[in-house]
């Protein structure tokens, strides 16, 4: 039987009732025709999941009962950070969808020297919209409760500026197999929990950019010998990443 997942804010559960706003309440009963009755699973984007039943099914508003708490695991226990380059509509599209669907916790769109878009070039505020919508929608169909953060684009510079202490930039023209990173990072006394990955636009980095990374002594990472459209390379290294330190077996 299929799972029907829907997201309410937490602030509209209350007391083992919860309330589905309009939008949500539409697709509930003209898309789906769902009714009074039915089983149902809302998350708040917080972490937490419940399995309810409809008692109230209107065209703007569905209410619902509590039947219980989902308390198993779903998401990762590392802090994946996707430093993706803008690129083209569809392609950062693909990338949202997809880097979410393996767990990624946020995703920081990066305005670097050889992107193809530039933020005056932008409605910005209307493709951000469109990013966490895609990012909802990836969550509620794999499963995961967390929503993971979209934040507004960042020049690279301001990025190496607020990076954490673990991040890989994936360059064609050197650096290490993540096997190989993998290696040196489990050597420290404690697990590796918090990660970044920073992918380049088509243009790849500039020499700026190179130098700046290592300044900050980010680690230069390569995907193999063959060349990748960044969306593939985002993908690929947002699951390696998963499997050599996340919950990918």
């Amino acid at each position: 039987m299929q799972r029907h997942r829907f997201f309410a804010a937490a602030s509209n559960v209350q007391e083992g009732r919860i309330t589905l706003d309009a939008d949500e309440s539409h697709h509930l009963t003209r898309v789906l025709r769902l009714s009074e009755g039915d089983d149902v699973f809302v998350l708040n984007g917080e972490g937490r999941e419940w399995e309810c039943e409809i008692i109230k099914a209107g065209k703007n508003s569905v209410e619902l009962t509590i039947r219980r708490e989902l308390l198993n695991t779903v998401e990762s226990p590392l802090d994946l950070t996707l430093a993706q380059a803008l690129i083209k509509g569809d392609k950062f599209d693909l990338v949202v969808q997809k880097s979410v669907e393996m767990g990624v916790t946020r995703i920081v769109p990066l305005i670097t020297e050889h992107c193809e878009i530039r933020r005056a070039e932008e409605k910005i505020e209307h493709r951000l919209q469109r990013w966490r919508r895609i990012a909802m929608e990836a969550v509620k169909q794999c499963g995961r409760r967390k929503l993971p953060e979209i934040t507004e684009p960042l020049r690279f510079d301001k990025f190496c500026e607020v990076a954490g202490e673990h991040n890989l930039i994936f360059n064609e023209k050197g650096g290490r197999t993540l096997r190989e990173i993998s290696a040196q990072l489990n050597k420290l006394d404690r697990q590796v929990d918090r990660l970044a990955l920073c992918v380049a636009p088509e243009g790849g980095w500039s020499e700026a950019e190179i130098e700046m990374a290592e300044a900050n002594k980010f680690l230069f990472a390569h995907l193999g010998p063959r060349i990748l459209r960044t969306e593939t390379a985002a993908i690929a290294a947002v699951a390696l990443s998963q499997h050599l330190f996340g919950d990918i077996p």
